[in-house]
């Protein structure tokens, strides 16, 4: 069967064989990129808009790699754990139980960010699965990009005045 290939097409990858995971990797990375420049619109403390831009700079370093290579440097590995590690001990007290996803717009844009990391952690072990190889600080990105925006949210809910709600499983609750 030939495949019929639109002269106006978005990305030239798109047409890409369901066994290569190159295109869908770039295309969630680029939401995650995209959806944190919404976040950053959303956010009022100009530090925090600072690093978003940063990081969603970031997302896009890491856009190619399945393709190409990693250029993220351990630099801005360290940077991104930093920022996570810090905005988790600005919300220790928020965070000591799960809590629904839910709060201030930029809080809930950043919980559809965390979703994604873990989706981008996923996508890269089938990948992986698949017989290729990709380096353990893209895997580790990904993790630390659903913390990040995980502890950003409960940031962003802090600063809004926005008061988690605590969630309790019923199915992982001993009785």
């Amino acid at each position: 069967m030939k495949l019929y290939r639109s002269p106006y097409e978005a990305y030239p990858f798109l047409c890409d064989s369901a066994e290569n995971l190159c295109c869908d990797f770039e295309l969630l990375t680029d939401e995650m990129s995209s959806r944190t420049g919404l976040l950053r619109a959303q956010v009022k403390d100009e530090a925090l808009r600072e690093e978003l831009l940063w990081v969603c700079e970031l997302i896009y370093h890491m856009n190619p790699t399945l393709r190409t290579h990693l250029t993220v440097t351990e630099e801005e590995t360290q940077r991104l754990l930093d920022a996570a590690s810090r905005l988790k001990k600005e919300c220790s007290e928020r965070c000591k139980l799960f809590v629904l996803t839910q709060g201030c717009e930029a809080a809930c844009t950043a919980h559809l960010l965390r979703v994604q990391g873990k989706q981008l952690v996923r996508l890269i072990y089938r990948w992986i699965e698949k017989g290729n190889e990709v380096p353990d600080r893209l895997i580790d990105l990904a993790n630390l990009l659903s913390g990040y925006f995980f502890y950003l949210a409960l940031k962003l809910n802090e600063l809004e005045g926005v008061d988690e709600i605590p969630y309790e499983s019923r199915n992982y609750t001993k009785r």
